[in-house]
């Protein structure tokens, strides 16, 4: 072990024991990117000036049952996405464990396969603009990914490549070999959920970009999955995953096809105009 290697801080990943059972940080973590992600958006909804015709494409009230749907969306989608995409074998092996998910397991674009769809069904059930709709969702999502690496953090998992840089960090599990390594679930915290949010925030308050419809969601597409991509050189490949390929990864891979309907919808987006765009007086 290098000397100046930064050891692994031992944080308990039960934030609170109430006997019976257990809160676990990472299932809060899930719960604070929901709330604040719901509060963002339903401060967005106030800002009228944001959105085309300054009316907001469904109503604030509105804004609690998306919460559900998107909720819903994430937690099935995450899960089926980190079953089907990550670990079939071992979930084909013991089908019950698909239901353990306080043992940890969310795949990302699983969760946001079924954030899209929750937020399709929301739109149609209002009648709202999806495009508007998911615009606003795509605005907030970078705060739920900032907590949920930080999950990762300190679950002490997705850890990172070894590696020789001053700040690499021994992880404690048994297969992360007591090598130094880097922290990568903090690179994650920062890029896709840090600077993300600001990118995204700069372009729907100072480049007014809601008034396009589609824009915000189709940068969001772009922009994680380059993120991702940048992020995967520096984590831990998933040991035998079949497109483990070379430096390529899973992780990598996977965010292809994002990117490229990213910038479909960019280049979708960019075509229409303003008066095209949901003006539907909220209810």
């Amino acid at each position: 072990m290098q000397f100046l290697a930064i050891p692994y801080p031992k944080i308990n990943p039960v934030a609170l024991d109430l006997g019976l059972f257990s809160v676990k940080w990472y299932g809060l973590a899930y719960v604070a990117g929901l709330l604040l992600g719901w509060t963002y958006i339903r401060w967005l909804l106030a800002q009228k000036q944001l959105w085309p015709r300054s009316l907001p494409p469904f109503a604030q009230r509105d804004a609690d049952d998306l919460l559900i749907y998107v909720a819903a969306g994430v937690l099935i989608g995450g899960r089926l996405g980190h079953v089907i995409f990550y670990d079939p074998l071992h979930y084909l092996a013991s089908p019950l464990d698909i239901l353990a998910v306080w043992k940890g397991g969310m795949a990302f674009h699983g969760g946001l396969v079924g954030c899209i769809v929750g937020i399709v069904l929301f739109a149609r059930r209002v009648g709202a603009n999806p495009w508007s709709v998911l615009d606003s969702c795509a605005a907030a999502v970078p705060i739920g990914l900032f907590f949920g690496r930080l999950a990762n953090f300190v679950n002490g998992e997705l850890w990172g490549r070894p590696t020789s840089v001053p700040w690499a960090m021994v992880f404690p599990a048994r297969a992360a070999g007591g090598l130094e390594r880097h922290p990568s679930q903090l690179y994650e915290a920062f890029f896709e959920g840090l600077v993300l949010f600001a990118l995204l925030w700069w372009l729907s308050h100072r480049l007014q970009a809601l008034r396009r419809p589609g824009v915000v969601a189709g940068t969001f597409l772009v922009g994680y999955g380059l993120a991702r991509s940048f992020c995967e050189f520096y984590r831990e490949p998933d040991p035998g995953h079949i497109l483990t390929l070379g430096p390529f990864t899973a992780g990598m891979l996977y965010s292809i096809p994002m990117i490229v309907a990213g910038i479909w919808i960019l280049f979708y987006a960019v075509r229409r105009t303003p008066a095209v765009a949901d003006a539907s007086t909220p209810s």
